[in-house]
Order: structure tokens, then sequence, then C-alpha cells
């Protein structure tokens, strides 16, 4: 078993730094890298050594595999570990790595490449005999051919592009007579987005549950699923709300859908943190969607409810130890909740929000988390993905995770910015999320007026205008009182700020 010693991170801000986090206690050092538009950021400052890797766009330092590569070779790294998106999922990358003799924190590239093709995940994965969406098993180039199949599959139906994710040349559509532009959409975008236009069929399902598992594999053959993860709250097919457990899923189907998602990295010879994802339809029917060969940002609140450190066992694998744990020692403890506190602004479709961080408090207390990289007075850099934080809750039960991550939204204090957290608050309190009886059309459903959330935010700013007053008046009348002593009072500031 190889050592690792020094350990360079391929990415930035909030995951960055959590990977940094769990090396330092493994006693491995540290190396950041970092554009000139981070030259401030925490985790370059964490870091035992940081170097800068170029300009501030993401294709002119952050997916630089050549100097990101130089920098491991004059620094003497020995592991690279990805994180999450960046160049956490190519293929070509992780071949290089591995070519110049760095260990590389994740699949082999074959997985990755494997994997990262839809279509032939699907052909991977099917002498498992796992459920699949109807669907073709091939890109389809041939419009008319195409119309044919997607008429005997039945409408609606979903065009996908087969290379890529997160709603990125994909297209559903309901009436045949539509159908012949949106295969040229789809397919257009699919190419400007990855590079391949090609794009299969599959039967849409309306109104599914998202369901991921996290799998475990080792370098000696052996596999474990950490169960499931809820992650049906989306917008634009990008998550905002994870929970694990699900409150929907028997224990009979939890054990069915870890066998799957076993065999689906068996399928692949998976080994490193990896994420099978599904859809659940209303009747609890489940379909093999697609895996993501990397950690996930979600991966929190299965470390809250395993007791696991991920990105340890990432790193204990990468070295070539076997796990120190079989499915059957791995029990569900408590229930966890995660926001991503984005940059977005909810009652402007969730568009992005730049600016500078003009107060930024964390949230404290027992079962609350915050995984950030941001603190008071930083830009939230317009080059990079939205996300400020992850804020992670922890309760004995889903009810009272919820209600810690009502509280952690409320201490959790950002201005100059529009965030995601009122639309979180909003999710908490909603009567569908705290029942379970949800899936991915939350937000079209229930989010139709996001007005609302203005509406709450204005009737907080006459109740805080009412205090204010009062202690106004209280100040004067104690002014007036000849046995008092007049002094400044800092209070109304205080308030502003923290409010503002």
């Amino acid at each position: 078993m190889k050592k690792i010693q020094k350990l360079l991170v391929a990415n930035r801000g909030e995951i960055a730094l959590r990977i940094m986090r769990s090396a330092r206690e493994m006693g491995i050092k540290t190396v950041a890298i970092y554009s000139e538009a981070d030259r401030k950021a925490l985790h370059v400052r964490y870091a035992d050594e940081a170097v800068c890797v170029g300009p501030p766009a993401s294709s002119a330092s952050y997916l630089r595999a050549d100097v990101i590569l130089e920098v491991c070779q004059n620094l003497g790294v020995d592991a690279i570990h990805p994180g999450y998106g960046f160049l956490s999922e190519n293929a070509l990358f992780a071949q290089q790595v591995e070519d110049a003799g760095i260990i590389f924190i994740g699949p082999s590239p074959q997985a990755i490449e494997l994997m990262g093709s839809k279509l032939a995940a699907k052909a991977a994965v099917a002498k498992f005999n796992i459920p699949m969406v109807p669907g073709t098993e091939y890109a389809i180039t041939d419009l008319e051919e195409a119309k044919q199949i997607a008429t005997s599959i039945g409408f609606p139906i979903l065009i996908k592009a087969s290379a890529g994710g997160g709603g990125k040349g994909m297209r559903v559509v309901e009436h045949v007579e539509e159908f012949e532009q949106q295969m040229k959409t789809a397919a257009s975008e699919a190419t400007s987005a990855f590079g391949d236009g090609s794009v299969f069929i599959e039967k849409y399902i309306g109104s599914p549950r998202h369901i991921e598992i996290q799998v475990l594999g080792d370098t000696h053959g052996n596999i474990v699923h950490l169960f499931e993860r809820e992650c049906s709250i989306q917008r634009r097919h990008q998550k905002v709300i994870e929970e694990a457990p699900s409150a929907i899923l028997t224990p009979e189907l939890r054990a069915e859908m870890g066998r799957c998602a076993v065999d689906v990295a068996r399928a692949c010879d998976y080994k490193g943190a990896g994420t099978v994802e599904f859809l659940v339809d209303e009747n609890l029917n489940f379909y093999f969607l697609e895996m993501n060969t990397r950690l996930q940002v979600e991966h929190p609140v299965t470390e809250q409810i395993t007791g696991l450190d991920l990105v340890k066992e990432q790193i204990k694998i990468a070295q070539g130890a076997p796990l120190s744990f079989a499915q059957e020692d791995l029990i569900i403890t408590g229930h966890a909740m995660e926001l991503r506190v984005y940059a977005e602004d909810p009652t402007n479709n969730f568009l992005p929000d730049i600016g500078t961080l003009t107060t930024y408090k964390r949230p404290q207390g027992p079962g609350v988390r915050v995984d950030d990289g941001f603190e008071e007075g930083m830009e939230i850099p317009i080059y990079y993905d939205p996300m400020i934080a992850k804020l992670v809750t922890f309760g004995k039960d889903r009810e009272e995770a919820i209600e810690k991550m009502i509280r952690a939204i409320d201490e959790y204090k950002i201005t100059g910015i529009e965030t995601t957290l009122p639309f979180g608050r909003f999710v908490m309190e909603h009567e569908a999320f705290r029942s379970g009886n949800f899936d991915t059309k939350f937000i079209d459903r229930y989010f139709k007026d996001p007005s609302v959330l203005k509406q709450a935010s204005t009737t907080d700013e006459e109740e805080i205008a009412a205090v204010l007053a009062g202690l106004f008046a209280s100040q004067t009348k104690q002014a007036s009182a000849p046995q008092e002593t007049t002094s400044s009072v800092n209070g109304s500031s205080g308030w502003r700020k923290n409010r503002l």
C-alpha cells in the first residue's frame, strides 16, 4: 500500500477546502491551485502550498490539465483529487495523471469513459438485469427512423444527449408534430455543450422522484452501497435540496435499489466513490438513469447518516487499502438535509446574482454543518458555479432535521447578493415536502408565484421596523428621565446591519 504524502486538489471553493481538511487529518500535505480571480480564496490560504494556474476563465486555469500536471511534477505531488466539476469526470485527464505516475483519486479512466456515455452505460449494465426506462439502446441520427421509434414508444418522449447531463441536450416532446424540430435542437445543444451531438430516445416519465445510491468500491473487488439520497427538489434539472434517507423507500426497496447500484458499479469494475442515479415513478418502480463517477455535491448527507468520511474513504482506496467494513456493517442513523446555498435569485427564475458578501454569518449549534469557501467581504466570481455553501442539518428523524434546517436558514445571514436561502425555507415549510409527497415537479407545481418570498421578506422588514420604533421610543423615554444618564446607542445600526 502506497501512502500518499502530498495531495493536489484540482478544484476550488468549498469542495477544495473540504477535501483539504480530511487530508490534513490524515497527515497529508496539500497543494491548492487557483486562478487569478481566486487569489484570496480560503482554499488557497488553507493549503500548505498554492500555485496560480492562469487567468479567471476556467478554460484558462482549472481546466488546464497540462499546467496542473506540471505543478505536480515541480512540487513532488503524488496524488490528485479532482473534486467535482471541472476535470473530475474527464477520462483523458485521469489517464494523463496515471501516465505521469501520479495517483488519481477516483475510478479508472476506462470506468469514467464507459459511464460518461449514457448509451454505453446502459449497454454495460444490461447483463445485470437492471430496470431501465423504455427507449433506444443506440444513438439516433435518422429523423424518420427516430420519429417511428418515438411513435412506437408513445408520446410524450424524452430526447437526451448521450454524452451529457445537467439538462443540456434534453428535450421533452409531447406531440409528433414537434418531434423533428426538437431533435435538431437537442442535437445542436449537445454538440455545443459536449462536442458530441449523439442523442437517444426514452419514454418520458412525467413526475418521477430522483433517488440516487452512493457506492464505494476498493481495488480488491469489494463494493458496497451507502444507502440512498433523495434529490427531487430541482431547478432546471439541477438539484437544490437533498436528503438522506428518502421518505418513501421501504427497507425492501432500499435493499433492491442498493443491490442494483452495486451491480452497476461491478459492470465497470468501479473503484472509489460513485453514485448511481435512478428515477422512481408514482408506483415505486425504479429505473437506472446514469452513474456519476466522482464525489457528489450532496455527499455530506450520506456522511451524516453513516458516520463515514467519504473523502477519507476515497484516499484510503486510492492508496490500495481494502474497505474496512462490509455491507452488513452499515446502518442508517438519523436523518440529514442539505440545502445548496447558491448566489441566485429564486424570485427571478433562479438567475445568478453576482456581487460582494456584505454580510456573511454562518449558522451554528447542534446538528448544523456548513461546507463553504467564502467569508465576509469576498466577491462571488462570475466565472464559476454560483454555489456559496452546502448547508447541512442532522437530526434523530426527518422532522428534527427539517426544524434544524429552518433554524439554520434563519441564522444564516447573507447580504449583498440574493441567495436560495429563502427558497429553502419555503420548501421546508411546505406541506408537500413535509409529508414526503413530492417529486421533481415540485417547483413547477408549488413555486409558480415566486413573489411569495418577497412578500415574506417585506413582512419581516415591517416587523423589524416596529421593533426599532419601539426601541427608539424606549430610549427617548429613558433619555428624558432625570435619574438616567444618556449614552450613544448602536442597537439600530446593529439590527439594520444584520438584516440588510
